[in-house]
């Protein structure tokens, strides 16, 4: 499964960025869905999960209040808004696609490089 994402970057800390995921429609919209990350030396942990319909959302307590996971089933793609950034929030970021709202599925974006420092 072919899964795509985009939009991260460098950013001052207090700063916004918005991250994309895309994936064949077919896929999406049959598909729960993840933003993980991981940071040097560290394990890859969750970020948020969202349900097949939206209306299921876990979001991880350390970027609760200042990262919103949401989808667009229509337009088969993934957003992670991204506020009140922090440098701990430096890591690559990789879109997940599959499993329950419990657990990771099978199939993985390449990452995208989020740097939060001044």
């Amino acid at each position: 499964v072919q899964v795509v994402e985009s939009g991260g970057g460098l950013v001052q800390p207090g700063g916004s960025l918005r991250l994309s995921c895309v994936c064949p429609r077919s896929i999406f919209v049959n598909n729960y869905m993840g933003w993980y990350r991981q940071a040097p030396g560290r394990q890859r942990e969750l970020v948020a999960r969202i349900s097949i319909s939206g209306s299921s959302k876990t979001i991880a307590d350390s970027v609760k209040g200042r990262f919103t996971i949401s989808r667009d089933n229509a337009e088969s793609t993934m957003y992670l808004q991204m506020n009140s950034l922090k440098p701990e929030d430096t890591a690559v970021y990789y879109c997940n696609v599959g499993g329950t709202m419990r657990s990771w599925g099978d199939s993985w974006g390449q990452g995208t490089q989020v740097t939060v420092s001044s």
